[in-house]
């Protein structure tokens, strides 16, 4: 019933998992912050018992109930020469669309199973989505940390409801990355280490999103002409080759957004910056982060 009705509410898979401690997990995120590899996220420092126990989210948790959501488009922007932007930042910020849908979820979820109760997150909580969707058999962690789905490829969000009544557990798929390296020869920065793992302070996405200082020089050369977030692991995926035109209609493009010139880039004011991106995910760099980029790529081009 639950996966019906997922799927009802337009997400593309569906998979429950036991909520339990997560043993493995505790002792990789513990391994990739004593490697500084969270870079200037600190928040990720924080809440370590949330992110591992989900019954510290919600009390008596039993099961962990992921979703992913296909965002995969082939539309890309019209001028060769403007800067790049990630295809998961065309249309309205995920954040808003997946947790109505996810809320949507749990209400059918306690009006069905009363009593029943519960929490909905989605990237915005100390919640490690990957590894329970990786648990619930929606797919495997690549050697570039994304999941990917033998199925839909990576090009997804994920979403996690934890609730406290037990249900029929999903069982982890086999991973099928084998000997293939091609998400690692293909990053620029070489942001992707080994053990399935990222170096945040090298990876496109961060410089250009989450990272508040300047861009180190190091890096010229090597953002593609990228301004916010990056594709490429995600590009030369074999398994993408699956991936199919998302039909959310809030994952469109923003209108005007993919005609945008470099001209219009760069003439970009804050006025307008506001105006354009008040509902989509590249508010979250900031004016003056997006600035900085295109002064970024632009200082790379003059060199």
């Amino acid at each position: 019933m639950i996966k019906a009705e997922a799927g009802r509410l337009g997400f593309n898979g569906c998979g429950i998992s036991r909520a339990e401690f997560l043993p493995d997990d505790a002792q990789r995120l513990t391994q990739w912050l004593e490697a500084n590899y969270q870079a200037g996220m600190s928040y990720m420092e924080n809440h370590f018992d949330k992110r591992t126990d989900p019954s510290k989210l919600v009390e008596g948790a039993k099961s962990v109930i992921s979703v992913i959501v296909n965002y995969f488009t082939s539309e890309r922007l019209k001028d060769p020469d403007a800067p790049v932007i990630s295809t998961y930042a065309y249309g309205l910020d995920y954040h808003d669309v997946i947790r109505r849908k996810l809320n949507e979820l749990l209400q059918f979820i306690r009006t069905s199973f009363e009593p029943a109760n519960g929490r909905a997150f989605v990237d915005s909580a100390p919640v490690l989505d990957r590894a329970w969707a990786a648990r619930s058999g929606l797919g495997w962690i690549g050697k570039n940390s994304n999941l990917i789905s033998p199925e839909k490829g990576s090009f997804f969000f994920i979403g996690s409801v934890i609730v406290d009544i037990p249900l029929q557990y999903d069982k982890p798929i086999t991973d099928f990355c084998g000997e293939c390296n091609r998400c690692i020869r293909a990053c620029p920065t070489n942001a992707i280490v080994p053990g399935r793992t990222l170096d945040s302070n090298r990876c496109i996405s961060y410089l250009t999103i989450e990272n508040k200082s300047e861009i180190s020089k190091e890096f010229f050369g090597k953002l593609k002409n990228r301004i916010f977030g990056c594709d490429i692991c995600q590009d030369v995926c074999p398994w993408n080759r699956k991936s199919t035109q998302n039909s959310e209609e809030e994952f469109k493009p923003l209108t005007g957004l993919l005609e945008m010139t470099r001209q219009e880039w760069d003439d970009l004011d804050e006025e307008k910056f506001n105006t354009t991106f008040a509902y989509s995910p590249i508010k979250r760099a900031t004016f003056k982060g997006l600035k900085r980029n295109l002064e970024f790529i632009k200082r790379n081009d003059e060199l």
